[in-house]
């Protein structure tokens, strides 16, 4: 079997189609491993979620902003953006199959090889606390009392991780975390922010995964979320959002020793400069 991790499709179902021929996917033997964000701004975001749920466990996403955002998009219409793409999946008749089925996907994913999540993680946290953490948020978002957590989710406080943190701020924190974080400081205090490549970002603030100290420096991690990084090695980690949705590439890693990439060119669904 080969593991495949495919970066954000954002709704572009027919690159996603041409990637899967491009690696000669096969779900009888081989495995997506989808970093997030399967949905939004693209054009077909109801096709990549109805055919990412019909491959059952030959496929697993962990959820990204954009998909947490059509969860509380479809519960709290109030927090509908002018922007978003959201609306097939929301008429759809199985709409609530699909909500249903988004809802218990995990923040956090991994083997015995590799880890994925979406955005980051804070530099105080090590594989055991992220495993924890994330599994505290996915009961939050799966569980009965979901929409209570949905009302209070858009904030961006707290910033800066304590072991004191408990409830609402702690879940909240894990979520920002997970499918928000690109840069925080030295310290650990997050920044949602700024979006720009490394190199052009306030002096105070280090990408994620280049923080001294990082706890988490041991896990070989997989992520995705951030278009303007491209795709990046280093530090124990593969970043594979490489812009398909604003015209860059959409990049499948194959798992291994040696991972490698192959990645496909996109004709642009969205004009980055629309949404700075």
């Amino acid at each position: 079997m080969t593991i495949y991790a495919i970066g954000d499709i954002q709704g572009c179902y027919r690159p996603f189609w041409r990637l899967l021929d491009l690696i000669d996917f096969d779900p009888a033997q081989d495995q997506l491993w989808l970093a997030g964000d399967l949905v939004n701004r693209g054009p077909h975001s109801l096709e990549v979620l109805r055919f990412v749920m019909s491959l059952g466990d030959a496929a697993v996403t962990v959820l990204g902003n954009h998909d947490v955002h059509l969860l509380v998009s479809a519960w709290l219409p109030h927090k509908r953006k002018r922007k978003d793409t959201l609306l097939p999946i929301l008429q759809a008749p199985d709409a609530q199959e699909l909500l249903d089925w988004l809802r218990t996907r995990p923040l956090f994913h991994f083997n015995d090889q590799f880890c994925m999540l979406h955005a980051g993680l804070p530099p105080q946290w090590d594989f055991n606390m992220t495993r924890r953490l994330a599994a505290e948020a996915e009961q939050a978002l799966s569980g009965e009392d979901f929409l209570a957590f949905f009302e209070c989710l858009y904030c961006d406080q707290p910033a800066v991780w304590r072991e004191d943190l408990q409830g609402v701020e702690r879940l909240r924190f894990t979520v920002n975390c997970l499918t928000r974080l690109r840069y925080c400081s030295a310290e650990g205090e997050l920044d949602f922010h700024c979006k720009t490549a490394p190199g052009q970002q306030p002096a105070h603030l280090i990408p994620w995964y280049a923080v001294p100290g990082r706890k988490s420096l041991d896990m070989r991690i997989i992520f995705g979320h951030w278009s303007t990084l491209g795709f990046f090695s280093g530090y124990n980690c593969f970043g594979i959002d490489t812009g398909c949705l604003w015209g860059g590439q959409l990049t499948a890693l194959a798992l291994s020793d040696s991972p490698r990439r192959m990645s496909l060119d996109c004709e642009p669904a969205q004009d980055p400069a629309e949404f700075d």
